[in-house]
Formats: C-alpha cells, sequence, structure tokens
C-alpha cells in the first residue's frame, strides 16, 4: 500500500510540472507578444508641406514705411484709392480733369470763387426759365427740375472723421509741446520749415492742386515699381538712420531733458 502511494506521488509531480510548463509557456509567448508590439516602429503623422520659398521670402521683403498692406489698403480702400489708383481710368481723368480745370480758372484767369459761382448761378437759372415760359408757346413739356437734398449720413460721416483727425492733431501736438518726444518735436520743427518755404513759393490753391495732382500719380506709379523702389528706399532709410544715431550722439544726447522724461524713466 505504501509503495503505491509512493510510486503515485511522482506522476502527480509530472503532471503538476507539465500544467506549470504549459502556463510559464503561456506567459513566455504573451510577453514575446508585447515585446514584438513594443518594438513595432511608430507611424509618424504625414507632416503638411510648408510653404514655398518664394512665398516666404516675398513676405520678408522690407516695404516703404514699414507697411504690410496692399497699397490699395494703405488709402484707405473703396472708391477714393480706387480713383487714386486709376482703377477706372474715365473716373480718375474726369476728377483729375476737373481739378485742372478749377485751378487754370482760378489761378490763370485769376477768377474768383465768389464771382464764379454768381455767373454759374445766373447763368443756370436764366436757361431754366427761359426753357419754361418758352414751352407754354411750343406747347411741349416744361423741363424737369429735380429736387435737390443734401443727405444727412455722408455729411455726419465726413464730419466724424475730421473730427477723429483734428483730435489726434491736437493729441500729437500737446505731446510734443509737454517736451516728451524730442523726435516728433524735431520732425514736426522740420515739416513745418518746409512747408513755410513751399507756401511762399506759391498760394495755398496752387498747393493744394500740387498735392491732389501728386496723389494721382504717385500711388499708381509706386504700385507699378515697388519692388524697385523699395530697395532704394531701405538702402536711404538706413543711411538716415545713421546719420540721426551720430546727430544723437554728437548733439541730441547732450540737451537736457525736462522734467517729464526724466520722471518717466524713474
Amino acid at each position: 500500500m505504501a509503495e503505491h502511494v509512493d510510486n503515485s506521488d511522482p506522476k502527480g509531480e509530472s503532471l503538476m510540472e507539465k500544467i506549470a510548463d504549459k502556463f510559464h509557456g503561456d506567459d513566455s509567448s504573451s510577453s514575446s507578444d508585447s515585446d514584438t508590439e513594443k518594438r513595432k516602429p511608430e507611424v509618424k503623422p504625414e507632416v503638411e508641406p510648408v510653404a514655398s520659398e518664394p512665398e516666404t521670402l516675398k513676405n520678408k521683403v522690407w516695404r516703404l514705411f514699414g507697411r504690410e498692406k496692399p497699397v490699395h489698403k494703405v488709402l484707405g480702400g473703396g472708391k477714393p484709392a480706387d480713383v487714386f489708383l486709376w482703377r477706372n481710368k474715365k473716373i480718375s481723368a474726369t476728377v483729375l480733369g476737373g481739378a485742372t480745370a478749377i485751378w487754370v480758372l482760378f489761378e490763370v484767369l485769376e477768377y474768383h470763387l465768389l464771382t464764379l459761382i454768381c455767373h454759374i448761378l445766373i447763368i443756370t437759372l436764366a436757361v431754366l426759365f427761359l426753357w419754361s415760359n418758352a414751352t407754354t408757346f411750343i406747347n411741349k413739356k416744361s423741363p424737369h427740375i429735380p429736387e435737390v437734398h443734401l443727405p444727412e449720413g455722408p455729411i455726419l460721416e465726413v464730419a466724424s472723421a475730421l473730427r477723429i483727425e483734428i483730435n489726434r492733431a491736437l493729441a500729437l501736438l500737446r505731446e510734443i509741446a509737454s517736451g516728451r518726444e524730442l523726435k516728433k518735436f524735431l520732425a514736426v520743427i522740420a515739416g513745418l520749415w518746409i512747408l513755410s518755404i513751399v507756401g511762399s513759393w506759391c498760394d495755398f490753391l496752387t498747393l493744394f492742386y500740387i498735392s491732389f495732382v501728386l496723389l494721382h500719380t504717385v500711388p499708381v506709379l509706386y504700385e507699378k515699381y515697388e519692388d524697385k523702389v523699395d530697395p532704394l528706399a531701405e538702402k536711404a532709410m538706413h543711411e538716415i538712420k545713421k546719420q540721426y544715431a551720430v546727430f544723437d550722439a554728437k548733439v541730441l544726447s547732450k540737451i537736457p531733458r525736462g522734467p517729464l522724461k526724466d520722471k518717466k524713466r524713474e
């Protein structure tokens, strides 16, 4: 009986060892599978193509006055910018021709504004009055004279825009007069001095006409040749900054600063 028990023990142990080996084999296979899964190369997501080099270089090109918008947007967009840039050549030519006719009347022919307005009204009223009375004898319809009203919206918009610009100019003058910005002070003084010299050469109407002609010629020429103008303007700006740095070191830095600027630095 005891021998039978002794003989049966090795069989039980061998059976248990087989079961244990089977479990260990499954564990090793699963661990090897997990290792292979971990070792699989990661698939990288596709990267979107980078913008082409010409576009990036185009964005980095230096523009006059540091502008980032096209010339049409700088001029405010809309119909005024279309007129200045000759988008519609007929309208632009008509506006420029009308301004030239006004300048010729007042400067070349030495016509006066009040005299011109009165003569235009006299001729217009006389023609309409005679035409209206003549239709009764000819048996034709009298001329239709339209009712003219000034719209309130555009006038208020112009007045509001003018008010904003005047307030901005007054704020700039106040800031300059308080002694805070020496660079702006010198720029304004130089601009007023140049304007006074130009004003001594011609009257206000001629100066206005010259500015009007420049608005109709300079922007459209610059828009056409901006790729050639901007590099030259960049060199000029670098030279101006270099000369200003020398002037600042030799002259401006030696000028005593006002109390407001000293407090601002503290």
